[in-house]
């Protein structure tokens, strides 16, 4: 177990980058470390712990502008919003029960370090469209800014974007700002019963070419729709918004489906019950089960599915553009057939969990090819020339 450092305030997290430049040792930056089990199986020398860099220090409810330290776990900031009717509109998964791990613990700063999105990522946009502007600490040990309070605000580089999925492994982000939005005021969900695959891609397609307003399309096939009260497989649609639009919406989905197949509605409440599960992965197995998070488009989900195999449990969000499976963990956890797959359809995947042996072995990220790498190599030394920040994490050697 690598030695722990837990900064009070910037000026603390500057000082630890200090001094590890200064010691050539290494970090692996956390909150509280319900998204420590994705990247590599790498070794690092101490745990830069921002669980103490805690607290919302800025909420306009009325700009739908909010800053908080990076540590500020998500559900305090979504009860705050909460007493607003308003709400984190790219809906962040929380990675904590996937792990095994205590839900709810998820902070601020790693959703924007690892662009978390939900089921409402088809409209509304992932993590990074909804980052305004942060305070960091880079490799070099300097505090820097960038950004601000307002979308029309970037001249240059936009550093949000990039920060965003870089895992901790760029800089240390020790405050940040994010775009908030009002939350509807009701929701309902249409169920499509017993497509199967290649049905369900044709009908989330017709739902999301239509003008309808779907903020939610997912497909789960009958052993994941189980594992959420569902009897049989399902393809869901969801409708948000103010009563009279969300009905009549429905009416007109209704209208447009009904020739798919038998049709069933959520009220709100088992709506949200629902799509929560379909957000934290809940569908599949949460035992030792190799876990692959894979985006594509939205008309190949299915065909990638299929060129994966029958020893394999899935399931469709993003009308078909994401897929979760879950394969055996052994041998290399189903990355050449996965990687496979993704050549031939397109796209890209991520081993999610697997054990520490295959992540030291197989990529758990998307290999790159050599031109990107090379850029990858260069934004990582501008960043971080000495490798402080999480060395291996993401690609070996970087």
């Amino acid at each position: 177990m690598s030695e722990l450092l837990k900064p009070r305030d910037g000026q603390d997290v500057e000082a630890a980058v200090q001094w590890a430049l200064s010691g050539g040792k290494t970090f692996e930056v956390v909150g509280h470390g319900s998204k420590r089990g994705i990247g590599r199986a790498a070794q690092w020398d101490l745990s830069l712990d921002l669980s103490q860099l805690s607290g919302v220090t800025l909420y306009e409810p009325e700009e739908l502008v909010l800053s908080a330290k990076a540590g500020t776990p998500l559900a305090e900031i979504e009860t705050l919003l909460s007493a607003r009717d308003q709400e984190l509109a790219f809906e962040p998964m929380d990675y904590g029960p996937v792990f095994g791990a205590t839900a709810g613990q998820g902070t601020l700063g790693g959703a924007l370090a690892v662009n978390l999105s939900g089921p409402r990522r088809i409209k509304a946009g992932a993590a990074r469209d909804h980052f305004l502007g942060f305070t960091a600490v880079s490799g070099r040990g300097e505090t820097f800014k960038a950004g601000g309070r307002v979308v029309k605000n970037v001249t240059g580089y936009d550093m949000c974007k990039l920060l965003a999925g870089s895992y901790g492994t760029l800089a240390v982000m020790t405050e940040v700002t994010i775009k908030v939005l009002p939350r509807a005021e009701t929701e309902e969900t249409l169920l499509v019963l017993g497509l199967d695959d290649a049905r369900a891609a044709a009908a989330m397609s017709i739902a999301m070419g239509s003008a309808n307003d779907v903020s939610g399309a997912a497909h789960l096939p009958a052993r994941a729709a189980l594992r959420v009260g569902q009897a049989s497989g399902v393809t869901a649609l969801r409708l948000e918004g103010v009563a009279p639009s969300v009905a009549h919406r429905m009416r007109a989905l209704e209208s447009l489906l009904g020739s798919f197949g038998a049709l069933a509605v959520l009220d709100q409440p088992a709506s949200r019950t629902f799509w929560k599960a379909v957000r934290d992965v809940r569908p599949l197995p949460d035992d030792e089960c190799a876990l692959w998070r894979i985006s594509t488009a939205p008309s190949c989900g299915h065909e990638i599915a299929a060129a994966i195999g029958d020893n394999c449990e899935y399931y469709y969000d993003w009308a078909g553009g994401l897929i979760w499976a879950a394969l055996p963990a052994a041998g290399d956890a189903g990355a050449a057939l996965v990687r496979r797959a993704t050549g031939a359809s397109g796209g890209h995947a991520t081993l999610i969990r697997a054990p520490a042996a295959v992540r030291a072995t197989v990529p758990v990220f998307a290999p790159q090819d050599p031109g990107l790498a090379a850029l990858t190599r260069r934004v990582k030394e501008s960043f971080d020339p000495k490798g402080v920040f999480g060395p291996g994490r993401m690609w070996a050697g970087i």
